[in-house]
């Protein structure tokens, strides 16, 4: 063999071998999940996130894998994915790929030391937030990667988030804020809240609801000010998730001036 014919090999090698990777780790992912099927789970699932004709998951695909399962599997493989190869997870047409690949989005930014790492991490989660279509892949990301890399940065995104058609969309400009709930900061929570009082879907309302009861847990004075001012326009489900904790006689007070 001569030298020529040696380096055009390696050359032909060192740009195959990359491309070979980058389809062959979304398959063990995929294979990975395969072990932990459900059958009842597979027929279940569709149900559950409407993905029937004019429901909100409409046209996805399910294989039928617990979350515990898909978080194990995440938990295994984060490290070695590099994000090229993540984005073919992300971009799969099964909620369960789709669902593991933003677990390891979450891994690798919580592991990740480095203010650039996570810039990078962050873009690449915006890039690929088309594919976060459902609540669970919403709430299972949007506060871990979003919340936690806005919470010292302007946060006007969210803001067009909030004003954006998109119903996902939406959900995250609320359910991002519980990151900066937990570090006591309600205001975006409340203002965002406000912008989606009249919201007409109810995974709008139970979002809403579900961070004014986290508000609540932490400064009930804060929320009973909101509730006072807002709960005779409230949404009945989005009142009900905001109070669900509270004492039943508060409880039924707030469902009375509804």
């Amino acid at each position: 063999m001569s030298i020529k014919t040696i380096f055009e090999s390696e050359f032909i090698l060192n740009k195959l071998i990359p491309q070979i990777i980058l389809m062959l780790r979304p398959k063990v992912i995929k294979e990975a999940l395969t072990e932990f099927i459900e059958i009842e789970k597979a027929e279940y699932l569709p149900k559950f996130f409407q993905a029937y004709p004019g429901g909100y998951g409409e046209g996805d695909k399910f294989l039928g894998v617990r979350v515990p399962n898909q978080r194990k599997v995440a938990r295994k493989h984060y490290k070695s994915l590099q994000l090229p190869e993540l984005s073919k997870i992300i971009q799969d047409p099964y909620h369960e790929m789709r669902l593991t690949g933003f677990f390891i989005l979450v891994y690798k930014y919580s592991k990740s030391n480095s203010e650039t790492d996570k810039e990078e991490l962050v873009n690449f989660y915006l890039d690929h937030i088309a594919y976060a279509n459902n609540w669970d892949l919403v709430d299972s990301t949007c506060s871990q990667i979003l919340g936690d890399y806005l919470m010292n940065k302007d946060r006007s995104l969210l803001y067009r988030f909030t004003k954006n058609d998109n119903l996902w969309m939406q959900r995250i400009s609320i359910i991002t804020t519980l990151a900066f709930i937990k570090k006591l900061e309600f205001q975006d929570t409340l203002e965002i809240a406000k912008l989606l009082i009249n919201h007409p879907h109810d995974l709008i309302h139970k979002a809403v609801g579900w961070m004014l009861r986290e508000v609540g847990n932490r400064d009930l004075d804060a929320e009973l000010s909101f509730l006072d001012d807002y709960t005779p326009e409230m949404p009945r489900i989005m009142l009900r998730y905001a109070i669900e904790k509270f004492p039943e006689k508060l409880r039924l007070e707030y469902l009375k001036n509804r």
